[in-house]
């Protein structure tokens, strides 16, 4: 379980968005040392098609690891990736091989690191390389046989496409990103449960105030838009059920982030939390342990 805001902000956000293509699985643990893939995707046939754009390419390609970071990964944060990628190819081999079938090439699970930004220097380094004829600037693919590719978000076009990937950006790159998810039609459902998710990461941050570094700062800033929006529909809706089921929402995914995830007894405490005021029920989410809040609300049920 991560304690890092954006870790946990996209594992979500990568769940919500590639659930209904396939099976999702976050916080993977491979073989060899215990290490722990973010998110691993596996493809389905979809009953319908989410427009996920460059995204949803990637994803429907294969099995993936999304490996997505908050800073530039160093060497050693892409050596690791790559230790995972390999584990998770040997079990698929060792599966193929009970089940006496061939497993090819093309059909290995491939890695996805996401970075904020392009390490220039380290990208020369790996020897990674465009591939324009089929791929947008800002992806690039380390040698075939490695099965793996780096995007730097920010080189990414500004366009539909990519708007799922950029709000994964810093800076600019997610401020357009996050104007751009705004400017979405009220009725799409993705724009309203990546909007829930933002308030539930924007409150995580704020919560963690002195510990705030002045990117943090600036996350909060560019995360505000997209709060203030969510906030301001709720409230336009008018409709009790909907601000309920929305706090709900927030409840529960501070408590997954505190505690990995809700299981029955937490999920009895929710209910209980949801009769304070957000400035209440977040810092006993956040601050008390596990016996403190079934103390407090699970035995008075």
């Amino acid at each position: 379980m991560t304690t890092k805001p954006h870790d946990q902000f996209a594992k979500d956000f990568l769940e919500e968005l590639l659930t209904p293509l396939g099976r999702v699985k976050v916080n993977t643990q491979v073989r060899d040392e215990a290490r722990f893939v973010d998110v691993l995707f596996t493809p389905e046939i979809p009953s319908q098609d989410p427009n996920l754009g460059l995204l949803g390419k990637i994803a429907l390609t294969n099995t993936t690891l999304f490996e997505p970071f908050s800073t530039q990964p160093t060497r050693t944060d892409i050596r690791n990736c790559f230790l995972k990628l390999f584990a998770v190819i040997a079990a698929s081999q060792r599966q193929a091989k009970r089940q006496r079938r061939k497993l090819a090439e093309e059909s290995l699970p491939q890695l996805w690191i996401i970075s904020p930004s392009a390490n220039q220097a380290l990208w020369v380094e790996l020897e990674v390389k465009l591939d324009l004829e089929n791929w947008p600037s800002g992806v690039y693919f380390f040698q075939k046989c490695f099965r793996g590719a780096l995007i730097a978000v920010n080189e990414l076009p500004i366009t539909s496409e990519t708007l799922w990937l950029r709000i994964l950006g810093r800076g600019e790159t997610q401020r357009q990103a996050v104007t751009e998810l705004l400017e979405l039609p009220e009725s799409n459902l993705l724009r309203q449960n990546i909007l829930k998710l933002i308030t539930n990461w924007r409150i995580v941050l704020i919560q963690q105030q002195d510990e705030l570094t002045e990117d943090d700062r600036e996350l909060i800033m560019n995360l505000s838009q997209a709060y203030q929006q969510w906030e301001e529909t709720t409230k336009q809706q008018g409709i009790q059920e909907g601000v309920q089921q929305g706090q709900r929402q927030v409840v529960e995914n501070l408590l997954r982030f505190r505690f990995g995830s809700v299981d029955e007894e937490l999920a009895r405490v929710v209910d209980s939390l949801l009769q304070l005021t957000p400035e209440e029920f977040t810092p006993l989410c956040l601050e008390l342990s596990r016996e403190d809040l079934l103390a407090r609300f699970y035995s008075h049920q």
